[in-house]
């Protein structure tokens, strides 16, 4: 099991569902979305909306009119203006779409990314001292700045303003620039706060244009905010789900020879419509190994640049720079697992790892990896001359920011997300340092072990719903990522035909047959051995549907997420009769199995008068297995259960510590008015008319 728990979320009413069909969505959206609380469809018009009108007035962003007379004095003035980034995917893009930006309102206009490991994050005063020595006036950060104070200081020294613009959380002290334009400001009144890097610097872009050009600025503009913005996990919500949305639209027709070199090189397929995916796995790894290898000035010349062929050469040189971080990446991960594996401890309650010699450019990578196998924060410290430069990457909601925060004293600086951030520490600060991680994300945990999780949308009741028009339908919801996960389904006792291993033994491949459908499935990075499964086996899994074409034939194939051996089913009806007695939430193809019909009720009813002679009778498990079994050699265990307690609860029958005896109750009992039978059918949505059985002589 790669996972400890399987959330499945509570399906909602069936009737809102039917709402959201009668609307015009699938059977299979419509679940998932109730599953996410869009259980109206006025709810899910809203978040499926993604045109112009979900874009909010750049203006409302705080010190944006401030900024923009700013670079307007600047234009007007033929002063030198510095764009200055940051060596990752939004960074960079967010370099080339303001440095066009500028470039074509006629500004003179230079770009400045810093070198990552000499230089590292953010404005820093050796950069400052150069971009004054090239004759800037005016220096506007993307991605970066608001932590700048000291920085920004300098560079007034020097007689250059600075605008910042920023994404990430500010401290207590704003930099004293001309403006300070960061959605998560506390007095920004913008609505949506979750804005990547490039999402603000396309908002200063829009605003330096007038009202009607600003859509015309985002179709020249769009497709480098959604690769920013996807590449820095922000929330596919709101204004950025309509940014993301028709910026892969702009991307599939692109007219930048590097980005379209870039594409073919990450694989995708001629004709085919980029995604969010194609993003993260394709676009995002190769522009951000630039960085990460120091030569983040490549990544935005194949942005910038017009031409096909050094479009095509610079595509090549980002290939090759991301397959030489796979290689350093893999082999620090290899020493920090080994250690890990070999010290288990050190991964309990949070990973703090220090070592000389490990690439800066890769640790983030490294601790997302080591965080995600080990189910804890991850913190990987590059050690230099007594000085260690880190990177950490969040688990089980555990707020990165908050906690460097908490840690300043033993820091030179910090800056980041929930999620991910960076830090500059002394090392002989590490050790207070780790002993203060662990604290807080103990007290996080509430001291117990975190434990990975994953969040199921709905359980399939019925792998009909599993075809290839209701599973194309979830295209509907895309983009997915952050605050808009692919949809995950639950799929219970599924036979396995047959299994294999593929991709030189890295992958398992099986056949499972459910309700009469067989269904491909593939599990990544895991393979038989490692799975334990077998042909005769039967799962339960978590999955994501997909569409597969070959030769134009197109099939459903589910990529596992997780899988676990399937309880008997004597086993899962016994829980699923104890939850239903507890009152939780049952799915209706888990309520279908224990509402018992007319004749189960009839059929149990003879048994227990055939064996309850003289009065009181055992009911213990050897009992219950025998009163169970059908004619057809069937054992319908939980539906026993649900029988007897039915008919205790309508006074048929009396129980006392595993003894049972019969009532005969003189008046006819209505067998459907018992609360359990109707909560069974309240779960499957069948209406209760009056009309059913009666007691079990009429049944």
């Amino acid at each position: 099991m790669r996972y400890q728990q399987w959330n499945v979320r509570h399906p909602g009413a069936p009737s809102a569902r039917r709402a959201l069909e009668q609307a015009g969505l699938s059977t299979l959206c419509a679940t998932v979305l109730c599953a996410r609380g869009l259980d109206t469809p006025d709810e899910a018009r809203r978040f499926l909306s993604s045109g112009t009108e979900r874009f909010h007035d750049p203006f409302l962003l705080r010190d944006m009119d401030r900024a923009v007379a700013r670079i307007r004095q600047a234009l007007d003035g033929r002063e030198t203006i510095a764009v200055y980034g940051d060596y990752d995917v939004d960074g960079i893009t967010a370099t080339c779409l303001l440095t066009e930006a500028l470039a074509q309102q006629g500004g003179q206009v230079v770009s400045y990314i810093p070198d990552r490991s000499e230089e590292g994050y953010g404005l820093n005063p050796g950069a400052v001292t150069h971009l004054a020595g090239q004759g800037v006036t005016l220096i506007v950060t993307v991605d970066c700045g608001i932590t700048a104070a000291k920085e920004v200081e300098f560079a007034r020294s020097l007689g250059i303003d600075v605008v910042v613009t920023d994404h990430h959380h500010c401290k207590d002290e704003l930099p004293a620039a001309v403006a300070v334009v960061d959605p998560r400001r506390n007095d920004c009144p913008y609505p949506f706060p979750e804005l990547a890097g490039v999402g603000v610097a396309l908002k200063l872009a829009q605003a330096l244009a007038p009202p009607q050009e600003r859509e015309a600025v985002f179709r020249r503009f769009g497709e480098l905010a959604a690769i920013g913005t996807v590449s820095d996990v922000m929330r596919l919500t709101d204004e950025n789900r309509a940014l993301v949305r028709q910026g892969l639209e702009l991307l599939g027709r692109t007219q930048r020879p590097g980005l379209s070199a870039l594409l073919r090189g990450s694989g995708l397929e001629p004709g085919a419509m980029p995604t969010a995916v194609t993003i993260g796995y394709g676009l995002a790894p190769r522009i951000n190994a630039a960085g990460r290898m120091e030569q983040a000035m490549v990544a935005l010349e194949l942005l910038l640049t017009r031409e096909e062929e050094q479009g095509e050469a610079l595509a090549h040189a980002l290939c090759r720079l991301n397959r030489e971080r796979q290689a350093i990446e893999l082999d620090i991960y290899q020493q920090c697992d080994q250690s890990l594996e070999r010290d288990p401890a050190l991964a309990c309650p949070a990973i703090v790892l220090a070592g000389e010699g490990w690439h800066q450019g890769v640790v983030g990578i490294v601790a997302s990896r080591l965080a995600e196998k080990y189910a804890c924060p991850a913190f990987m410290i590059c050690l230099e001359h007594g000085q260690g430069k880190g990177s950490c990457r969040s688990f089980g909601g555990f707020n990165l920011f908050a906690a460097l925060e908490r840690c300043a004293p033993l820091l030179e600086g910090y800056g980041g997300h929930e999620m991910a951030a960076g830090f500059t520490i002394l090392e002989e600060n590490i050790p207070a340092f780790r002993e203060q991680i662990c604290r807080l994300v103990s007290a996080h945990a509430g001291g117990q072990p975190m434990e990975a999780a994953a969040d199921v949308d709905a359980e399939i009741e019925h792998c009909a719903l599993l075809s290839v028009p209701q599973v194309s339908s979830l295209s509907v919801l895309e983009p997915f990522g952050t605050g808009n996960p692919k949809p995950v389904f639950l799929l219970r006792g599924a036979a396995v035909l047959s299994c294999c291993d593929v991709g030189g033994g890295r992958h398992l491949k099986m056949k499972l047959r459910r309700d009469g459908v067989v269904l491909d499935a593939i599990f990544f990075s895991a393979n038989t051995a490692a799975c334990g499964v077998s042909a005769g086996d039967r799962l339960d899994v978590i999955f994501t549907p997909q569409i597969n074409e070959f030769r134009g034939n197109r099939t459903v194939q589910l990529q596992l997420c997780d899988l676990r051996p399937a309880p008997t089913r004597a086993r899962l009806e016994q829980e699923l009769f104890q939850r239903l007695r507890e009152g939780e939430a049952l799915s209706r193809w888990e309520a279908g199995l224990l509402l018992p019909s007319r004749q189960d009720f009839a059929r149990l009813w003879r048994f227990l008068e055939h064996n309850c002679v003289g009065g009181w009778m055992d009911a213990g498990p050897a009992l219950l297995r025998q009163a169970a079994r059908q004619p057809d050699g069937r054992c319908t265990y939980g539906r026993t259960l649900v029988c007897l307690h039915v008919m205790e609860d309508r006074g048929l029958i009396c129980l006392e510590r595993d003894q049972l005896r019969l009532c005969r109750p003189e008046r006819k009992v209505d067998l459907e008015q018992a609360a359990m039978m109707r909560r069974l059918r309240v779960i499957l949505d069948e209406e209760i008319d009056g009309a059913g059985p009666q007691g079990p002589d009429r049944a």
